[in-house]
């Protein structure tokens, strides 16, 4: 028997909740309540350098007044260190984690003198250097051993995917230089303890799927289904971010701003109330892309 449904929304509060972070929330609670299912928010905070003070419960105060209610307390990632720890512990124990002595400069050098130079915007592939030992230098952080082969995949939207993470990320992080929890393993623990059995996201998050599979893997844990939403792209092209300018969402209109989330979805207006939009959901998006059915 399959498992209950259970979705999140998990946005970093690094600033309000803009055009593209709705489209996501929309996406994920409107694939919970099709389902019949659960709807969780957690506030990913595990980066504390790029958290805004504050950001928060502006963006819990947003999801409200647009009637996107979780059914469970949120949780915030920054209270949940000593989960990481333990599956950190667990993956060194097994010999699939070890201390990593680089820089970025040192990654940098060691590939460049490989011949391998940077392409803009792709990984930097770690070409494990401290596979076997640190060579007395102090560990800075610490890396998911990789192996060869690839790791295949279905999204709900994009169709079959796979990547060989050891070609194209390399042994990736999983604690940070400066102690903080990478993004990979806490997600990854965290979709775990709070059942999460399907995860819709936005696009750019697609290629950290098969990373997150091995680590599923490699802890025993299970695999959600995944569907990655389309974006919002800003005026250059580029993803609609916090980073490049992004404005934060005014919901003293929430039915606009549901309207134009929807829209990038695929989904016809509606005037409310928001259950109305659970149709063209499960209309365009069932039909259009092939999904499961229950």
């Amino acid at each position: 028997m399959a498992a209950a449904y259970v979705g999140r929304f998990a946005p970093s509060p690094t600033g309000p909740l803009h055009a593209g972070s709705m489209v996501a929330a929309l996406a994920s609670w409107l694939d919970a309540r099709a389902h019949g299912g659960r709807w969780l928010v957690r506030i990913e905070d595990v980066d504390r350098h790029r958290c805004v003070a504050g950001a928060d419960p502006i963006i819990l105060q947003q999801l409200a007044a647009c009637g996107l209610h979780a059914d469970d307390a949120p949780v915030w990632q920054s209270q949940r260190g000593a989960h990481y720890r333990a599956a950190l512990e667990r993956l060194v124990n097994e010999g699939l984690a070890y201390p990593c002595a680089c820089s970025r400069q040192d990654i940098e050098r060691a590939l460049a003198a490989q011949g391998r130079l940077r392409v803009r915007n792709e990984e930097l592939v770690y070409p494990g250097t401290c596979r076997d030992g640190l060579g007395g230098r102090p560990t800075r952080a610490w890396r998911f051993r990789t192996a060869p082969g690839l790791v295949q995949w279905h999204d709900r939207r994009l169709g079959d995917r796979q990547q060989d993470v050891e070609r194209e990320v390399g042994d990736f992080v999983l604690r940070r230089a400066d102690g903080q929890w990478a993004y990979q393993l806490a997600v990854v623990v965290d979709d775990a303890q709070q059942g999460v059995t399907q995860v819709v996201r936005g696009e750019d998050l697609a290629d950290n799927t098969a990373r997150q599979i091995l680590l599923q893997r490699a802890l025993g844990l299970p695999t959600p289904g995944y569907l990655h939403t389309p974006l919002v792209l800003a005026a250059n092209g580029e993803k609609l971010s916090k980073q490049n300018g992004a404005a934060a969402l005014d919901t003293s209109q929430p039915m606009d701003v549901l309207n134009s989330a929807a829209a990038v979805l695929g989904l016809p207006e509606h005037s409310g109330p928001l259950p109305l939009a659970l149709a063209g959901w499960q209309r365009q998006w069932r039909d259009s892309y092939n999904l499961p059915r229950d």
